[in-house]
Order: C-alpha cells, then sequence, then structure tokens
C-alpha cells in the first residue's frame, strides 16, 4: 500500500512515517526540508522513503504528488496559522478529488473540539472560553463533507510524547462523540458551564503521538469503519467495570 504523508517532519507527521516503514506500506514523505527529515529518520529509515520536497501550496505539485497513492494522510499546518491552515488543507483535498489515480482515501487532522458532546448537539470548538482559533479545524470539516472522498478525521485531545499510566489502560476509540463518559445533567447545563466541565477534565483527553499514528494507520484502508468519520480517543482502564 502506497501512502504520502503531508507534513512529515512535524510531531504526527514523522511518528505516521516512521510507523508506516515499520508496517511495510511505500511511504512518500511531502515536505519543505529534506534534510530535517533525513535528521529524524535516520539514515537506515531513509532508503525506505519516497522524498517530494516542494511547496504545499503549489495544486500542480500537490497534485502530481498524489499520483497512484492508496491513501493521505495531512499532518500539515496547525490552528494558529488561521488562514493557511485552511487553505492547506483544501488545496490537498482538492488536488485529492481532482487527481484521477489517487484512490480517495484521507485523513486528516482536527482535534477532541470537534466532537459531538454526549446529551446535547454541541461540539467544544463552539462554545464559550474556547480559542477562536480552533473554529478552523469547524472550516476543515466542513470542507470535508462537502467532497465524495473516502475521508476520516482523526480529533485527539493534547497530543504528548509517552504517558505514564499507574494502572494497565487501552485505548478507547469513538466516532462522532467524545470518548470519555458525560454525564447525562449535561444536557441541564448552560453553554458556558458545558465549557467548564469539559475544561476541568481535559487531561482525560491526553493522548500520545504514536497512539494517534497507530491508530491512523490500523484504519487505513477504503471503505472502513472511520469511513466519513471524526475519530476521538482517550485512555481507559482495565479496570473499569462494564
Amino acid at each position: 500500500m502506497k501512502i504520502i504523508v503531508f507534513g512529515a517532519t512535524g510531531n504526527t507527521g514523522k511518528r505516521v512515517l516512521a510507523q508506516g516503514i515499520k508496517m511495510g506500506y511505500e511511504m512518500t514523505a511531502f515536505v519543505r526540508n529534506s534534510e530535517k527529515l533525513y535528521d529524524q529518520l535516520g539514515e537506515h529509515s531513509a532508503q525506505h522513503v519516497k522524498v517530494i520536497v516542494d511547496d504545499i501550496m503549489d495544486p500542480v505539485s500537490v497534485g502530481e504528488a498524489l499520483a497512484h497513492q492508496d491513501a493521505a494522510i495531512i499532518a500539515a499546518g496547525h490552528t494558529g496559522q488561521g488562514e493557511d491552515f485552511v487553505r492547506i488543507v483544501d488545496n490537498i483535498i482538492t488536488q485529492c478529488e481532482f487527481q484521477p489515480s489517487f484512490s480517495g482515501r484521507v485523513w486528516i487532522m482536527g482535534g477532541a473540539g470537534l466532537l459531538g458532546i454526549p446529551y446535547t448537539d454541541l461540539i467544544g470548538n463552539n462554545l464559550p472560553g474556547f480559542p477562536p482559533e480552533y473554529k478552523n479545524h469547524n472550516r476543515n470539516f466542513e470542507r470535508l463533507q462537502q467532497t465524495q472522498l473516502d475521508w476520516s478525521i482523526m480529533c485527539p485531545g493534547t497530543m504528548i510524547d509517552s504517558i505514564e499510566h499507574p494502572d494497565p489502560v487501552h485505548l478507547h476509540v469513538t466516532t462522532e462523540t467524545l470518548p470519555v463518559l458525560i454525564p447525562e445533567m449535561i444536557k441541564e447545563y448552560s453553554e458556558a458551564d458545558i465549557a467548564r466541565h469539559l475544561f476541568s477534565r481535559h487531561q482525560e483527553l491526553d493522548v500520545a503521538y504514536d497512539d494517534v499514528a497507530k491508530c491512523m494507520l490500523d484504519h487505513i484502508e477504503l471503505g472502513g469503519s472511520f469511513k466519513r468519520k471524526r475519530v476521538g480517543l482517550a485512555y481507559q482502564s482495565d479496570m473499569l467495570v462494564h
């Protein structure tokens, strides 16, 4: 399987690339800086990656890079870039649509604020107190809903290098809604109180970059259970009584 990673030197992208190599996929890295990529990968791994150094905002370059790829993982940009972040995602999605030899399978990065809050019709990004730049994820999500591509949007909380767990845990994965238990009484809260409740529990959504990368690669095939879904991740104690 051939997978292209946009933003392959970033915190998420470099882990997707490294894990993809270990899983035996044919990995392509689309980057601005090849030297940074080679430094991160090491000489051995670098031999197993096709590297494209080009402008991610250039439609022709992106379109050519997508030719004959089975999947694309968009890990480029961040919400703090504002309009540029939205344009990066829109350009790649548009070229995915136009490139006839591209399979149509796409993962993009969102955030936990895109996920639905159980017992409500709300998402975190629209609540008072959430950083306004998070709404750039909303715009990317809206763009995906306009396309016929087989997309998924990864919506983790804060991603960190690794997490020490006092008890055995497993990765709990949800679609469309937050991956933590929410009390039903939340439907009686004001939006400000809902926001405060979520902020008080934000550490429950901390997740390791490597687990985010693995989840995307484990669900990289066309027509899977995450097709056209928002995906949430959280750790759940194996001691939890079901």
